[in-house]
């Protein structure tokens, strides 16, 4: 290996290139910087290689095959032979026109705002210098400003390593085949997604989740609808179990897990596991500077993204709040314009979170159960999907829309859905939420028709008391 004997000087370095690292090295190149973002894997980072991005691919090709093969013959008329699956050619579109596409895109906008791009591992050896460590060799680079954004990677229990037909979310993306039986341990958001689309592309599904009940973060109004979806699919969810081991051979792993006092074995093509993702920081050296770390690993940041070196900041997963795509780029947002010389800070009432399970999963601001913790003053209005024209034409009429108003001045201050477009719906209430709008800005916003955005202006008017179509 070939060290450089003298560090080259740089104005401003990103280390990772995920959504947080892309746009941060984006936004401080068009606010004036000399940007030199640091990867040691492929552009584009976790999300739109190996996480968000073709997880939704797979989700969606599953949504095809079962429609094909279920939902529209008795229902709309449409008469289908039942489709078949290639699974080749789904991963090959996954691949190279999902995945090469984006991340394809992303190194174009780089290049196009002239960002720098140094292959290899980011190693601090102080403050000011990092050590960028590749195959074949090394060098250092002396940098005035540096935004990390190393994101995080899956957690992995003892007794299941990583390997073989024991795979993390990284793998579950790419198996050679379509499981005949699939067990999934975790049933988060992560796990759910998965396991939702594995069993619409024809596998039995067995989920094992160490609490009640799946898809902790919603509440039971809402998960409740998935786990009926669930049923309908054959999925086996598994309730306040213990995964203790996996054992496997060259066809199958035998999963060893603990309920109610007893232990059950279970034997499977693949296992995934999806408990949980840790930040990336143990192995950026932060030792050797003044960074500060919280007792799991992330990395302590002010309101402007400003870690306890003035001049390094940090975003996404490897500091505090939900580890999530969306949040990470809002991040890269506020640390670009503070490194360019702004004073921007990081004033987001609430991040979206979304499950992409069937149906969609979305909520936004307070829920119920934390209104009630603050003892907030507030009213519920729900109108369901069911009574939307859009839906029914669709025959997606599972799920409701739910808004969270201030009693006394009707301003928005959460929402939840549950049902078809979910994912896309909630952007309104977080932009309703944000700008402090009430109830009666949305009802008396013209929303066209038929849509599923008009069960929004639907819910609103609920809450206003002059309800029309409920």
């Amino acid at each position: 290996m070939v060290v450089g004997s003298q560090a080259k000087s740089v104005e401003t370095i990103v280390i990772g290139s995920g959504p947080g690292g892309y746009v941060a090295a984006i936004r401080a190149a068009e606010l004036g910087q000399k940007v030199t973002i640091i990867e040691r894997d492929a552009i584009g980072g976790v999300c739109l290689n190996i996480g968000c991005i073709p997880s939704k691919a797979l989700i969606n090709a599953g949504h095809a095959y079962y429609s094909q093969n279920h939902q529209m013959d008795s229902i709309m008329g449409v008469q289908s032979k039942g489709a078949t699956l290639d699974w080749e050619a789904t991963q090959k579109w996954k691949n190279e026109k999902v995945v090469n596409t984006l991340t394809g895109g992303v190194a174009m906008l780089l290049k196009k705002h002239k960002i720098d791009i140094v292959r290899g591992e980011a190693r601090f050896n102080d403050n000011q210098v990092v050590n960028v460590i590749s195959e074949d060799e090394s060098h250092l680079l002396e940098f005035e400003k540096c935004i990390i954004a190393t994101g995080s990677r899956p957690i992995e229990i003892p007794g299941f390593a990583f390997k073989g037909r024991v795979v993390n979310s990284t793998g579950a993306l790419s198996l050679p085949e379509v499981p005949k039986h699939l067990v999934v341990i975790g049933g988060g958001v992560i796990g759910s997604e998965l396991a939702g689309a594995y069993a619409n592309l024809g596998s039995k599904v067995t989920i094992l989740e160490g609490l009640p009940h799946i898809l902790n973060g919603f509440d039971k109004e809402m998960y409740s609808f998935v786990v009926d979806d669930f049923k309908e699919k054959g999925v086996e969810i598994i309730t306040n179990a213990k995964a203790k081991a996996a054992v496997q051979d060259d066809s199958s792993v035998k999963v060893t897990y603990e309920v109610d006092g007893k232990e059950v074995e279970i034997e499977a093509d693949y296992c995934l596991v999806s408990v949980g993702r840790k930040p990336n920081t143990d192995e950026l050296g932060l030792n050797t500077t003044d960074v500060k770390l919280t007792d799991r690993g992330q990395i302590i940041v002010n309101d402007r993204q400003q870690t306890s070196v003035p001049h390094i900041y940090a975003i996404g997963d490897i500091v505090e709040g939900p580890m999530l795509a969306h949040k990470a780029s809002y991040e890269a947002k506020v640390a670009a314009a503070n490194v360019a010389g702004e004073d921007m800070r990081n004033c987001a009432i609430s991040i979206p979170a979304v499950a992409y399970c069937d149906p969609e999963l979305a909520t936004m601001g307070e829920t119920i159960d934390t209104a009630k913790e603050k003892n907030l003053d507030f009213m519920v209005s729900k109108f369901p999907f069911a009574a939307n024209g859009r839906a029914i034409t669709m025959n997606a009429t599972k799920g409701f829309i739910r808004i969270l108003s201030d009693k006394a001045t009707r301003v928005v201050i959460g929402a939840q859905i549950a049902g078809p477009g979910a994912s896309d719906l909630i952007s309104e209430f977080a932009l309703a939420i944000e700008n402090g709008l009430t109830t009666e800005d949305i009802s008396m916003t013209v929303h066209p028709h038929p849509t599923l955005g008009e069960a929004i202006m639907d819910t609103s008017e609920l809450a206003d008391g002059v309800p029309i179509h409920i």
